[in-house]
């Protein structure tokens, strides 16, 4: 879905269904190509809200900083979730292009986010070991780092679990829940992430069985590096959709919704969810912590992270899908959960 940022409502309208139309036409970039190579990210520093320089905060987050950022290589864009190191120091993202890239990430004397760089990229392998080039096979939306360091990938389309020891190396194909393939086929598991215990949780963005819910499974390991699948229901309220969740330090987790319209464009949620709540048959419902819309910061906000601090804050971390169209950005956030 196409997401133009702030506008006057009428020309983000009229914008918005262009971008549309545009994405409907089906043309993708081509994709990264090497399967590992430097490049340069220029980053350019985003106000929080536009209307108000002053501002630092929204509901329980505290700005810590935010980037736009461009790149040379044409597979660099619509970036779907991320994974931020523990020490904060390293940041790693995938495309529904099938693309990857991680960075060193930079911060000022006051520990907020201001740049990235020793950047590098590369494209996803399939299971005959060669990159990934049809989008109905490289459409990437979820990814998760498993406790022995391996990387658990969801795709949509053509919808399915891989796991990758390395990004540059040859996936080896998980099975995932019966109801995989029910789901939409633009609307397949964009959340997923893992527990410290080895669990996966994983959530479809518009599969469901019951009204005002979607459905998402708990996968517990089982022997041969497979997953024991059990449904739960995650609630959701009109126009919103969860598109990435990630684990807090506390063990609590977050969780990332997005709605879009053409008159209000883009707004995002951001919840805290209790990790008692998932139990196979629940029904899951978070604590909102912040809502996101013009003429705050925003765009296409499709993946989350979340690390701890120098200071023992939380530190939220969110990243953009820009579709690979000229209206919208790659953009990253840094947030600080107030207490």
């Amino acid at each position: 879905m196409l997401k133009p940022h702030v506008m006057h409502p009428v020309v983000r309208s009229v914008a918005g269904l262009c971008l549309f139309v545009a994405a409907c036409a089906g043309v993708p970039p081509p994709p990264a190509g090497a399967q590992d190579q430097a490049f340069d990210i220029r980053s350019s520093s985003l106000p929080f809200k536009i209307d108000e320089p002053s501002a630092t905060q929204v509901g329980r987050l505290i700005w810590r900083g935010g980037i736009s950022m461009t790149a040379s290589p044409r597979g660099f864009g619509g970036w779907s979730d991320l994974h931020v190191s523990p020490d904060g120091r390293a940041l790693t993202s995938i495309s529904d292009e099938g693309a990857w890239f991680d960075a060193a990430i930079d911060y000022d004397a006051q520990g907020n986010l201001i740049g990235l760089s020793a950047a590098r990229i590369g494209q996803l392998r399939g299971l005959d070991g060669k990159p990934i080039v049809s989008k109905a096979e490289a459409d990437v939306e979820g990814m998760a780092r498993l406790p022995d360091g391996s990387w658990l990938v969801s795709f949509e389309r053509r919808h399915r679990l891989w796991r990758y020891a390395t990004l540059t190396t040859t996936p080896t194909p998980v099975e995932g829940p019966a109801e995989i393939d029910r789901q939409p086929a633009n609307g397949g598991i964009e959340s997923l992430t893992a527990l410290a215990d080895g669990r996966v949780i994983a959530i479809s963005e518009e599969y469901t069985e019951r009204p005002g819910t979607v459905m998402g499974w708990i996968g517990t390991p089982t022997a041969g590096g497979g997953y024991l699948w059990r449904p739960f229901d995650y609630a959701t309220i009109p126009d919103f959709r969860p598109t990435a969740i990630t684990v807090l330090p506390d063990g609590s987790l977050a969780a990332l919704e997005r709605a879009f319209d053409m008159v209000r464009g883009v707004r995002c949620r951001v919840m805290r969810i209790d990790a008692a709540q998932f139990r196979p048959g629940a029904t899951i419902r978070g604590e909102e912590l912040a809502r996101l819309a013009s003429p705050y910061a925003v765009d296409n906000l499709e993946g989350i992270a979340a690390t701890r601090g120098a200071r023992g804050e939380t530190l939220l971390w969110l990243i953009s899908d820009d579709n690979f169209n000229r209206v919208q950005r790659n953009i990253l956030l840094l947030f600080e959960l107030a207490k």
